[in-house]
């Protein structure tokens, strides 16, 4: 026996055009009170920065002394007398700097060479200059040839033969032997004392100065009160405030990373590449960073004393800190992950480890996928790139692009102590953001509105960088995979 419906009252499908028997229906759906919240984004780079406080009454600058140590090529100085108490072996150092690295003595390629007069020391210098380029596979021919290639680039190689050689030497043992690690040039250079004393062995000393500036960054949102009484979401204000802080949040946390991005004192090209136009994904000409780049760069930063431990700041008001060992971290986009998961040895074996066969007997880091040599991989979601700025596209084999140019990709390594922010110290208070609100029918809101009906929240802070070692934070640049 069938149901019988005839003459019930009938909710139907109002939703659909069908309205109830009974008459319009007001509210069709169900709301969930709570809203659906984007989890904050993680920090990666804050954590790593040394702070700096900015005292009041001292301008928006800050400055500091960097010495450069007696045993070092970068201290060029004239003071030099020998272990005979003579001044007549000349240094000449051809001061060179790749594409988009930091300037610094710290930074820069210096080569170095010795001998009885200028021009011989110049020659010796360019010679040692050659070897500097083959290492960086940017040789084409001879010194003066690779010199001309480099320096038309765009942007381009800075190489500065002149100010200290060709006819602008010192005296060699200023610094005594310097960065060398040549037995022979270190023994002759030993500072050696007879009986008798006398005005020999005498060096100098120079030193650099760093600086930071600080700026101020905010934004503010204006509500009326209805928009807060009437809205739906009774939280609305408390979800406006609290997206207000995420956002500010990120602001900083790209400053930082626009400014590491700017700052590195150590740049590789992936591939035969020399610059950043040269970036390619082209079928037969790919520069696609490899295992060797990476261990190319593991050296570099080596011999710059990079620590392969690093200081995150852990505690929410930037007190607390922890060390991680085992590695240098290095950042990448998550454009890269293919690369790096397909990444083969010296041996054609996998390179990549991932971080599961491993994170019982380590600290684990926020996006740490794996290790690849000596580093430890942190994949950053909105790690930035530079688009369009690569080779043109004409065959592209399968790599990224805009604009019919491909777009390059940072491989960013940062090391322990290699830069600072700088926040204005108003008070004994660490905190870094101002917050301020006032409601609608605060003294405030009647300023530009006689009914008082609008209110306001707005979020102020300063943020200053000064890149310590530059020497300690490294680049490379590739191509990546669609």
């Amino acid at each position: 026996m069938g149901i019988n419906n005839v003459g019930q009252a009938a909710y139907n499908d109002p939703i659909n055009g069908v309205p109830s028997s009974i008459g319009p229906q007001i509210t069709t759906h169900h709301y969930v009170k709570q809203a659906l919240i984007e989890a904050q984004k993680v920090m990666f780079f804050g954590p790593l920065a040394d702070v700096t406080s900015m005292p009041k009454n001292m301008g928006k600058t800050i400055k500091r002394f960097h010495y450069i140590p007696l045993l070092d090529d970068a201290n060029i100085n004239d003071q030099g007398i020998d272990a005979q108490g003579l001044s007549t072996e000349i240094r000449c150092t051809i001061v060179m700097r790749q594409p988009g690295v930091q300037a610094s003595p710290f930074t820069d390629l210096l080569a170095v060479g010795t001998n009885a007069d200028d021009a011989s020391a110049t020659t010796s210098a360019e010679n040692t200059a050659v070897d500097m380029f083959k290492s960086k596979g940017v040789f084409d021919t001879d010194y003066a040839t690779t010199k001309s290639v480099l320096t038309a680039l765009s942007p381009p190689w800075v190489i500065d033969d002149t100010t200290y050689a060709n006819g602008n030497g010192v005296p060699s043992t200023g610094n005594l032997y310097g960065s060398s690690k040549d037995v022979g040039a270190i023994v002759n250079k030993l500072p050696v004392l007879s009986e008798f004393g006398g005005t020999v062995n005498r060096v100098g000393f120079t030193r650099v100065e760093l600086e930071g500036t600080l700026e101020k960054y905010g934004f503010y949102d204006r509500y009326t009160e209805e928009s807060l009484n009437f809205d739906t979401d009774a939280e609305l204000e408390m979800h406006i405030n609290r997206e207000m802080i995420f956002g500010a949040n990120e602001i900083n946390e790209d400053l930082i990373q626009i400014d590491l991005l700017n700052s590195a004192g150590v740049i590789y090209f992936a591939g035969d590449a020399a610059s950043d136009d040269e970036i390619s994904g082209e079928t037969g000409a790919i520069t696609e960073v490899t295992y060797g780049d990476l261990s190319r760069l593991s050296v570099e930063l080596d011999q710059n004393r990079c620590p392969k431990q690093t200081t995150i700041i852990s505690g929410s008001r930037m007190i607390d800190t922890r060390v991680i060992r085992g590695g240098r971290l290095m950042y990448v986009g998550s454009e890269l992950t293919q690369t790096l998961e397909q990444m083969e040895d010296y041996f054609n074996n996998q390179a990549f480890i991932s971080s599961a066969h491993y994170a019982a007997a380590a600290n684990i880091l926020n996006g740490e996928i794996g290790t690849v040599g000596q580093f430890r991989i942190i994949v950053v979601p909105e790690m930035m790139h530079w688009a369009g700025t690569g080779a043109a596209v004409t065959d592209n084999a399968g790599y990224k692009e805009s604009g019919g140019k491909y777009d390059v990709y940072p491989m960013l390594v940062i090391g322990d102590a290699s830069f600072t922010t700088i926040g204005f110290q108003t008070s004994n208070s660490k905190t870094k953001f101002t917050v301020k609100h006032s409601k609608p029918g605060s003294p405030e809101s009647y300023a530009g509105d006689p009914f008082g009906e609008t209110g306001f929240t707005s979020i102020k802070w300063y943020y200053g960088f000064m890149v310590l070692r530059p020497e300690r934070i490294g680049i490379i640049k590739t191509v990546a995979r669609y």
